[in-house]
């Protein structure tokens, strides 16, 4: 087996680590986003929205801690406050308590947005010879998928 130099490894390490950072930031916002309607879902499906963004805002919890282990495996540092984390993400935060339907169909864009990006880090890390994060990355893109399937059922 080729062994890379240290800091070609370093390199690879960091690129893949700050393609991480930008995953990262989504699944926090989106998260924060999830929870905020599973608080303020109202309507005729109010129990079983309440229990579904639940699930989803838990699962989106323990893939936080996930990816953020994973760039700290690779060496690097993660960010950790909500204004980095703002900065970093390519989602819209929602301050306000949309109709459930648009809560789902904005869940449902964000679930596809971050499945996406996955998509295109998988390929950096793929490149980077980082079996470790596409193994990580697989999963989330099925659990993003799955997510977003669900949620599109609940709009047709």
């Amino acid at each position: 087996m080729k062994t890379m130099p240290s800091s070609a490894h370093n390199q690879h390490s960091q690129k893949v680590a700050d393609e991480l950072t930008h995953h990262l930031a989504d699944t926090y916002l989106l998260y924060l986003k999830t929870q905020n309607f599973h608080w303020n879902v109202t309507g005729p499906n109010f129990h079983s929205l309440h229990l579904l963004f639940e699930r989803q805002y838990k699962e989106l919890a323990d893939a936080v801690d996930v990816i953020a282990e994973r760039i700290r495996a690779l060496g690097c540092t993660t960010p950790a406050s909500f204004s980095h984390f703002i900065k970093l993400s390519s989602l819209k935060e929602e301050n306000g308590a949309p109709s459930a339907t648009d809560m789902i169909a904005q869940l449902l864009h964000d679930h596809e947005v971050i499945s996406h990006h996955a998509h295109i880090i998988f390929a950096t890390a793929e490149k980077n010879n980082d079996q470790a994060t596409m193994d990580m990355l697989i999963q989330r893109m099925r659990d993003h998928d799955k997510t977003a399937w669900m949620l599109r059922s609940l709009l047709q």
